[in-house]
């Protein structure tokens, strides 16, 4: 797809400010909608199914990966007709192992890069850590942008900050991280997501999950409404990622919710949904054992990540 600096228009289109207390309020009312048993067993599976199961640790290892690689396969072994995860999330370093072991499964392999998570490398470093993770067979990239330039008013500079990681990916997905926890306010939220939307990017994405606040549900709501409004104006379809501290089936739902009223049903799929997991899926399979059985599972029969 071929990105000028042209369709930045779109951006001063259907820029606006965003009225805080009524995003708030908004995703509160969302929050608190009641889901009945068959649509809440429902709702877990395709959680299940749209999460990017993730390990971002200096202590990450070649056993860890082949262990997270076989969960993300069969999440609950005992039980088959629990589905296999979106993606595992991982570091460059891990994807030619990870590419082996997923190769056929479907599950994707995604790779954070690009100066992950600060998004302070020069440039040409980080469009070729993207390059070579690609060569090793991610499937999808996740990058951050670089928010000391777009918080001081260059939205031309992380537009094309975007379009070069988008060329440097080629044919891999690419999520871009907006680290909204770091961005101010909604207006900025939106302006980021807008921008990255219009350079290329295939999904935005709330948070590194390396700071705090991460992901909210009143920043996923602008974040799925400037998405909603993007497809408006220009016909293209962009997902949704909500990640850090995303640790409940509860909060899963509720992010899931927000995605049916704001995005409707087509962005309710792996394709266009995701949730970054690491100790939400172990909780996931626990409320779907609950939802089955009448009764919790205990612990200690899921791994640990």
């Amino acid at each position: 797809m071929a990105v000028t600096t042209s369709d930045l228009e779109v951006v001063d289109r259907i820029g606006g400010a965003v009225d805080a207390v009524g995003a708030a309020q908004r995703a509160a009312s969302l929050a608190t909608r009641s889901i009945k048993r068959e649509a809440k067993v429902q709702g877990l599976q395709l959680a299940v199914r749209c999460c990017d199961l993730t390990t971002l640790e200096g202590s990450d290892s070649p056993g860890k990966i082949r262990q997270l690689a076989a969960k993300a396969m069969r999440p609950s072994p005992a039980d088959p007709a629990v589905p296999h995860v979106a993606a595992l999330c991982i570091y460059p370093r891990w994807v030619a192992l990870a590419s082996e072991l997923l190769r056929d499964s479907g599950v994707k392999v995604a790779s954070v890069a690009g100066g992950f998570p600060s998004g302070q490398l020069p440039l040409d470093l980080r469009l070729r850590e993207i390059e070579g993770a690609v060569a090793d067979g991610a499937d999808e990239i996740d990058i951050v942008i670089g928010r000391g330039a777009f918080l001081a008013g260059d939205d031309e500079g992380l537009f094309h900050e975007v379009t070069a990681s988008k060329n440097a990916a080629g044919p891999a997905h690419l999520k871009v991280i907006l680290e909204t926890g770091e961005l101010g306010s909604f207006d900025r939220v939106r302006r980021a997501a807008l921008v990255a939307m219009a350079a290329g990017a295939d999904t935005i994405k709330t948070s590194t999950g390396k700071i705090s606040p991460a992901a909210t549900l009143p920043t996923a709501l602008v974040m799925a409404e400037a998405i909603r409004d993007f497809w408006d104006q220009t016909g293209r379809a962009v997902g949704l990622k909500v990640a850090g501290g995303i640790r409940s089936s509860k909060d899963a739902l509720r992010y899931l919710v927000i995605v049916k009223e704001t995005l409707g049903d087509d962005w309710l799929s792996p394709d266009r949904f995701r949730i970054g997991a690491s100790s939400l899926l172990n909780d996931l399979l626990m409320q779907i054992d609950k939802q089955r059985t009448g009764l919790y599972s205990d612990p200690d029969r899921y791994t640990i990540d």
